[in-house]
């Protein structure tokens, strides 16, 4: 139970965590990964999936890439996901040590060009993923596009409350919640953090250079139960 303070002091509650990350050396591995995964697209059984302004590996990436510049940016993204679910939690955990374990439920690489798009979409079995931007082409390039201007190649995502905004009388006093997007400008070497609930898209890309990222999905359990707040009754 939480008491509220009152006397007209306003309250923010569920707020979205999210966390960008910088890989320190994505200059020697970005290039190494980019022709890792375009032979693994040529060579991809599937011809369906190898054709197009689109592709999707497998996500099973942990058990097929074997390169040192793979294992490096694997051991980034498990140090950039623990540091950002524990500032997240802040608070909540419980004291002391728990054994905490994290687990890449999945990991897989997606190229696109030609103003193919991921459309919206969030990611299950986990609580946390992200995206790994490991090629892209420099701002200037990608915004003088005459059609995809500033977004070509963006990441959007979606508030929570976006699906509220059909059903919902707009005027000034619910402004806070009329802008429901949140676009990412993509660079080459971030990382974004996010909770896998969050609603998010990849915007319509066409550049000189492919644009290439790297997904997961990521589960943090403990040894012996997850659940930290007992279960209320109706």
């Amino acid at each position: 139970m939480t008491s509220l303070p009152g006397n007209g002091v306003l309250q923010q509650h569920w707020a979205v965590p999210l966390a960008v990350h910088t890989f320190e050396q994505a200059a020697e591995v970005n290039a190494v990964l980019a022709r890792v995964f375009a032979i693994m697209r040529a060579t991809d059984a599937d011809a369906a999936k190898g054709k197009g302004g689109f592709y999707a590996s497998a996500d099973d990436l942990l058990q097929r890439v074997d390169v040192a510049e793979f294992r490096s940016l694997v051991e980034f993204i498990a140090k950039a996901v623990q540091t950002t679910a524990k500032q997240a939690n802040a608070g909540v955990w419980p004291p002391g040590r728990h054994g905490l374990q994290l687990e890449l439920m999945g990991l897989w690489f997606q190229i696109q060009n030609g103003a193919a798009f991921h459309d919206i979409h969030t990611h299950g079995n986990c609580s946390w993923s992200g995206v790994y931007y490991v090629q892209i082409d420099p701002p200037k390039t990608r915004h003088s596009h005459p059609d995809l201007g500033s977004l070509n190649g963006a990441t959007r995502f979606y508030s929570p409350m976006f699906p509220l905004l059909g059903g919902a009388h707009m005027d000034m006093g619910n402004a806070f919640m009329q802008q429901a997007t949140l676009d990412i400008a993509p660079e080459e070497g971030q990382l974004v953090v996010f909770p896998a609930f969050l609603p998010h898209k990849a915007m319509p890309y066409a550049g000189e250079k492919d644009r290439i990222v790297v997904s997961f999905n990521a589960q943090i359990r403990a040894p012996g139960s997850d659940q930290v707040y007992r279960y209320a009754n109706a």
